[in-house]
Order: C-alpha cells, then structure tokens, then sequence
C-alpha cells in the first residue's frame, strides 16, 4: 500500500507540535479523521488539514515532503513503522522513541533521541545540542537503539548515554560522552573539548587526534582489539567510514577516574 504523505504546504508561522503522527496514533483512521488530528502550538489551534496536503495511505510509513526547524517532536514515542523527513527538524525528534525508523533528511535541532530505547534514527544533515542527552530532570538520556548522523553534532553529543550506539560521521561539539554511564559513542571527525568529561562507564571512539583528554584519563597503549573489529563489522551495517575508524590502530585512554573510572576512549594512534 502507499505511504501517507503529509505535503507542506508553507513555512509555518509558529511551532509544531507533530508527536500525534505516529503509527499508533493514526492506525485505523481516515483521511477526514488525520485532517482533524490537532497539534499543539504557542498561539492558535491548528490542525493537520490546516498545514499539510494529504495523500491518504498506509500510516505504517508516513511522509513528510517539505521540513522546517519549528517541527517539534516528529517521531516522539514511535514504536513501529517508518517516518521520512524531506527537510530539516526542530527540536525533540525521536524522544522516546521505542521502535520503528525515523529518517530526517536535513538536520535535528537540540534533544534529537532524548530518552529513545529501541529504534533507528538516521539525520543526513547536522544534529544540535545534546543529542541523545536527558531533559532537565532526567537521570539518564537515550537508553537503546541506534543513532546516524551523517553531519555535525553539537554539544553534550551522548550526555548521560546508558545504552545504544550514537554514530557522527562528522564533527561533535563540546562535552561529548559527558556523564556516560554505558553504551558506545562514535565520532568520526573532531571533538571539542572534555571529551568524556565524568564517563562513568561505556565506549567512545574519536576518529580524529585530541591534544588533551585531561588528566583523569589513563593511557593503555596502542591495542588491537577482537571486540573493535566486531563493532566494526556492526557499525559498518550503518556508517562504512565509522566503521574504517574501527579498523584502524587505536590507542586507549581508561577514565574518567574522577568518578568510577570505567569507561574508555579510544583514539586514532
């Protein structure tokens, strides 16, 4: 069956709220019934028929033609089928998603996999602050799954990480792996700084050379791993260049040993 496109029709004017297009929340409705879906905003009510031309289809695949940065938590709590994004997202995208796949072809604002569990992100352009970081509040941030971003990320990229894989083909801004407690961050570009800054637990690979890691961080020496190749062979299903990372000599740094100390960043040698 076709896929139910939502066609923009132009640049909204305020923020959306776009958490009621999910499977789950759209299964089993017709066309008339998604144009009345509402989607909360900062000034006035405004329904889906009110942004978007619809092509009625199957909602186990949905359609975006047409981005924006004020399209907030597309994908939030999705736990099946697929979303596409031709275009950018604003802030929230995937929060605690539980399954499906999410592609956003055009970059993620702040928040992008907060709290996720299961699933598959994957954002072609650059992603923003705290990718997969917990909300104020929260103790942990994304807690499964897997996260691409073919981009930038910003900073605290994987803050409070427990489980599940964050991929960044390019660059990570500050503070990346802050406050890990498991789970594998992986940047193929350069990081800013404090990389790993009080990781508890957990794996971050850095395709790039860092000067200072601080001196909470122990150096083990060069290693030549049989668990990196297997995440290589993993990775490489998502991210060949990331994966290329993963092959090549690696040296290990054991820390942050200003708190547990058991998580490690493994450096290009």
């Amino acid at each position: 069956m076709s896929p139910l496109i939502l066609r923009l029709r132009a640049a909204p004017e305020q923020r959306l709220d776009l958490s009621p297009l999910t499977l789950q929340r759209l299964a089993g409705l017709a066309e008339r019934e998604i144009s009345c879906v509402e989607l909360q905003t900062t000034r006035r009510q405004i329904r889906v028929g009110d942004v978007f031309d619809i092509s009625f289809g199957s909602a186990e695949e949905i359609v975006f033609e047409g981005g924006s940065e004020r399209f907030d938590r597309v994908g939030q709590d999705m736990n099946a089928g697929s979303i596409l994004i031709e275009g950018d997202v604003g802030e929230r995208a995937g929060r605690r998603m539980a399954g499906g796949r999410l592609t956003i072809n055009g970059a993620a604002g702040p928040y992008a996999a907060s709290g996720m569990s299961a699933g598959l992100i994957e954002i072609a352009g650059d992603a923003g602050d705290r990718l997969g970081a917990p909300l104020a509040g929260e103790i942990e941030g994304m807690n499964g799954g897997v996260v691409v971003v073919r981009g930038d990320a910003g900073a605290r990229a994987a803050d409070r990480l427990r489980r599940g894989a964050i991929i960044i083909e390019g660059k990570a801004g500050d503070d990346a792996g802050s406050r890990m407690l498991a789970g594998t961050l992986i940047v193929r570009g350069g990081v800013g700084r404090r990389a790993g800054y009080l990781m508890r637990r957990g794996t971050i690979v850095l395709g790039a050379t860092v000067e200072d890691l601080g001196p909470t961080f122990l150096d083990c020496g060069a290693h030549d791993l049989v668990a990196l190749r297997l995440m290589a062979n993993y990775v490489g299903d998502f991210s060949s260049r990331s994966a290329a990372v993963l092959r090549a000599p690696l040296r290990r740094f054991c820390g942050d040993n200003a708190v547990l100390g058991k998580g490690e960043i493994f450096v290009v040698a």
